[in-house]
C-alpha cells in the first residue's frame, strides 16, 4: 500500500490548548504522524512512502468557504500585528453563539482578525500558529495525492494527514481541524467519477464537520462510529436522529456508542454500518481512521484492543471497493504507529486473502 506523507505537518507545532478553562499540553502533536510514519516505514514488505503533489486551492474552496481559507491562511499574522503584546498561539476568546443576535438576525463579520477568530472557530483546543497554514494545505495535498492513487487503479492508499480534518465543517474550523481532509477528497472522487462516494468515520470523536459539508448531498454517504455525543466531544452533532436532509435525507447515518464499548460490541456495529455501505453503493470508500477508539487513548473512553483494530481493517476490506483511508485522530503515543499499522494491516492481508 502507498503512504502518502510530508515533513510539512511539521510547522504546525502548537504548545497548549485550553479545556474548560484550563491551559494544557497539546494532544496534537507533530510526534503523533512522525510515529505513524516510522512504524509503516519499518514494515517495508508492506507500505511504500511518497511524496505529495500540489493541487491547488480550488479542491479547497470547491468544499469550504473561501472567507475561511482566507482567514486560515492571513490571521496568524494580522493577530499579532493588531496585539501590542502578540500572542504566539491565537486562540478565540469570543464567539458567534446563536443567542448573543436572537432575533436580531445574523452577526456582521467585524473588521479586524481579532474579533474574526469566534467567527470562523467554534472552540478553544485548536490554535492557529505561525506554520499552521502551510501544515493545512500540506494535509490536503496529502489526501488529494492518496485520493489519485485511487483513481489510478490502487485498490487502496493512505493518507497520513495532520492537521486532521472531520471536525472542520464548510466555514468553521475547530477540532485540531483547519480544512476538512475527508471531505475534500471525497468530493474530489465524487466530482471525478461522477458516482457514489462513502465516508466511513471510525475516529472515536463524531465528525460533525464532514456530516455538515455532505448533509444535503446525495452522492456522498456519511457513515459514523463513535462515543454518544451526549458526553462526547463535539457534543452538538452525531445524533442517530440526524439522517441528512433535502437530497440527501437518509444518506447520513450515525451510531453512537456508550463508554466502554469493546472489540465485539464495536465490530457488530459495525457490520450494520457495512451493511448501510453496501446498500448505499458507492465507487469508493473513504476512511477517515481514527485509531483513538484504543483502550489506552488518554482523551477516549472506548476499551478497543490493537488485535481489535485490525479487525476492523479486514471487516471494511470485505466491501471489496477501492478504499481511501486518511488519518484523523491518535493520541496515546506509545502505541499510535503501531495502531495504525494494524489497521492497515487487516485491510491489505483481507484483500490479499480475497476475504
Amino acid at each position: 500500500m502507498q503512504v502518502v506523507y510530508s515533513p510539512a505537518h511539521r510547522a504546525h507545532a502548537p504548545k497548549l490548548e485550553v479545556e474548560l478553562g484550563q491551559a494544557m499540553a497539546q494532544y496534537e502533536v507533530p510526534d503523533r504522524v512522525e510515529l505513524i510514519r516510522d512504524a509503516l516505514a519499518a514494515d517495508e514488505a508492506r507500505f511504500e512512502l511518497t511524496t505529495p503533489v500540489e493541487h491547488g486551492l480550488e479542491p479547497v474552496t470547491a468544499v469550504h468557504d473561501a472567507g475561511l481559507v482566507r482567514f486560515v491562511a492571513e490571521a496568524w499574522a494580522r493577530v499579532r500585528a493588531e496585539q501590542a503584546d502578540p500572542p504566539d498561539e491565537v486562540v478565540p476568546d469570543t464567539f458567534v453563539h446563536p443567542g448573543l443576535r436572537a432575533g436580531m438576525g445574523p452577526a456582521a463579520r467585524p473588521g479586524s482578525a481579532t474579533a474574526q477568530l469566534g467567527y470562523w472557530c467554534f472552540e478553544t483546543m485548536t490554535p492557529l500558529v505561525e506554520g499552521t497554514y502551510l501544515a493545512a494545505r500540506s494535509a490536503v495535498d496529502v489526501a488529494l495525492t492518496a485520493a489519485d492513487l485511487v483513481l489510478g487503479g490502487a485498490t487502496a492508499a493512505y493518507g497520513l494527514c495532520r492537521p486532521p480534518g472531520h471536525h472542520a465543517t464548510a466555514s468553521v474550523y475547530g477540532g485540531y481541524c483547519y480544512f476538512n481532509n475527508a471531505a475534500i477528497a471525497a468530493h474530489h472522487l465524487a466530482h471525478s467519477t461522477g458516482e457514489r462516494v462513502t465516508v466511513l468515520d471510525v475516529d472515536y470523536h463524531h465528525g460533525n464537520g464532514t456530516q455538515q459539508i455532505f448533509y444535503r448531498r446525495a452522492d456522498v454517504q456519511y457513515v459514523s462510529l463513535h462515543g454518544d455525543p451526549n458526553h462526547a466531544y463535539p457534543y452538538f452533532a452525531g445524533y442517530s436522529d440526524e439522517t441528512g436532509s433535502g437530497p440527501g435525507a437518509g444518506s447520513t447515518l450515525n451510531l453512537p456508542l456508550p463508554a466502554g464499548t469493546d472489540d465485539d460490541r464495536y465490530l457488530a456495529v459495525l457490520e450494520r454500518a457495512l451493511g448501510a455501505i453496501e446498500r448505499f453503493g458507492p465507487a469508493v470508500v473513504v476512511v477517515s481512521l481514527g485509531v483513538d477508539t484504543y483502550a489506552l487513548d488518554p482523551i477516549t473512553d472506548f476499551e478497543v484492543s490493537a488485535e481489535g483494530l485490525e479487525r476492523q481493517g479486514a471487516l471494511v476490506a470485505r466491501l471489496g471497493r477501492p478504499t481511501l483511508v486518511l488519518q484523523e485522530g491518535g493520541y496515546h503515543l506509545p502505541t499510535v504507529g503501531g495502531n495504525v499499522r494494524a489497521w492497515l494491516s487487516g485491510l491489505e492481508r483481507a484483500r490479499a486473502g480475497g476475504v
